[in-house]
């Protein structure tokens, strides 16, 4: 069971900016600290029998320089590697290529802090229209498979169970709760409060299917 209130608020969500070579891009981070020493986190994050226990199926080479493909999603090139304490690698889906970079510190004895950065060049009319929830969502879900994964005996989410968790009533409150604190995070780095609200809600209903409860 998963207390969604508590992993909502566990998580910390920031957007801001950064000019790259091909222009300005936007960079979204998001947190948390899990009950796990720093090498189990980075296994659990670069160990591909043990990916697919917490987030998708990946296949190819997750060494410094290989190519992956998780299942159904993106794929790209690792780029950087520095065990146990991150990596970077391309983000390539649907002909655009962006980048994320994991990095990982302790935080207390036996805890691990868990920061995943994406950066992309997302042009103002599709960041008014969807805002950071459109990535941002996925990424809490995430997460929140990888806090599932700590807290189990490792042996991973049932790809069915999850699908229907989903579409249940507290799947919904979580995606609600997800989209909720991107929105806050819009607005706190400079986007018109009723923009930030009305792509919230746009990527909500998306993922959800239904009103707002």
């Amino acid at each position: 069971m998963i207390d969604v209130t508590g992993q909502i608020s566990a998580v910390e969500r920031h957007i801001g900016a950064r000019t790259l070579p091909a222009g300005q891009a936007r960079v979204l981070t998001i947190a948390q600290t899990y009950d796990a020493p720093v090498a189990d986190v980075f296994d659990a994050c670069t160990n591909p029998e043990r990916i697919p226990r917490w987030f998708l199926p990946v296949t190819g080479d997750l060494s410094l320089g290989g190519r992956y493909q998780l299942e159904g999603n993106a794929g790209g090139t690792v780029e950087r590697c520095d065990p146990p304490h991150g990596f970077a690698a391309t983000w390539e889906f649907g002909g655009e290529v962006s980048w994320i970079e994991v990095r990982l510190r302790e935080a207390g004895p036996g805890r691990t802090r868990f920061e995943l950065e994406h950066v992309a060049h997302v042009d103002d009319q599709r960041w008014a229209e969807y805002g950071p929830g459109a990535v941002g969502i996925g990424w809490d879900l995430a997460l929140v498979g990888l806090a599932s994964h700590f807290a189990t005996d490792g042996t991973g989410v049932d790809p069915a169970a999850a699908a229907e968790w989903m579409a249940s009533e507290e799947g919904r409150r979580f995606v609600t709760g997800s989209s909720t604190g991107w929105t806050t995070a819009s607005v706190e780095a400079g986007t018109p409060a009723e923009e930030a609200h009305a792509a919230g809600e746009r990527v909500r209903s998306f993922y959800t299917a239904s009103p707002t409860p």
